[in-house]
């Protein structure tokens, strides 16, 4: 498996967890009750699998090469459009923890905030997901030579067998399924 499709297999899982934040609001709009829990679990699930684990490969393996080599075309795609992303969603998820600290602390309407943080996020990830797979990705195949491909492939393996070894790929997939059969509707 090559760097790249990597980074679209883990995009799968991200757009699972996607769906459980999109759920687990609706059933907080629904209910009224937030389990603080399973939210924090989603933020967790956000900080070290999509941003540590994923977006780290992206940001330090393809992204800086692809500015590099690519021309103007490709630092433009990457630093006025995918690292903004991926800082906007740090925003989100800094945002959602905010809300719940708030409302644990007994601001009733930071339920409002909960939701649209989570839901924010949900909705810029998957467009994000989308540009990626579908442009980015397919740019930096076509447009990056042979040998930096390689070598993204060879450092995106290294990352992974650290990662492995730290149990970071089961722990969220395993959370992902367990919180998918908690809020599937």
């Amino acid at each position: 498996m090559t760097g790249i499709d990597l980074m679209i297999s883990e995009h799968d899982l991200i757009e699972r967890m996607l769906k459980v934040m999109r759920q687990a609001s609706l059933k907080l709009v629904n209910s009224g009750e937030i389990n603080y829990d399973d939210f924090y679990a989603m933020a967790d699930f956000v900080k070290v699998y999509a941003d540590e684990h994923h977006h780290a490969k992206e940001e330090k393996i393809l992204f800086n090469r692809m500015v590099e080599e690519l021309g103007e075309t490709g630092r433009v795609i990457i630093t006025h459009g995918m690292l903004v992303e991926h800082d906007l969603g740090r925003l989100h998820m800094a945002e959602l923890k905010n809300a719940l600290q708030m409302h644990r602390e007994g601001t009733r309407e930071a339920v409002i905030d909960v939701v649209a943080s989570a839901v924010g996020y949900a909705n810029l990830l998957s467009r994000h997901i989308d540009k990626e797979n579908k442009m980015v990705y397919t740019y930096a195949q076509r447009g990056l030579c042979a040998q930096t491909l390689a070598q993204v492939d060879e450092a995106c393996e290294a990352f992974e067998k650290v990662q492995a070894q730290k149990g970071v790929q089961q722990h969220y997939s395993e959370l992902v399924a367990a919180l998918e059969d908690k809020y599937s509707q």
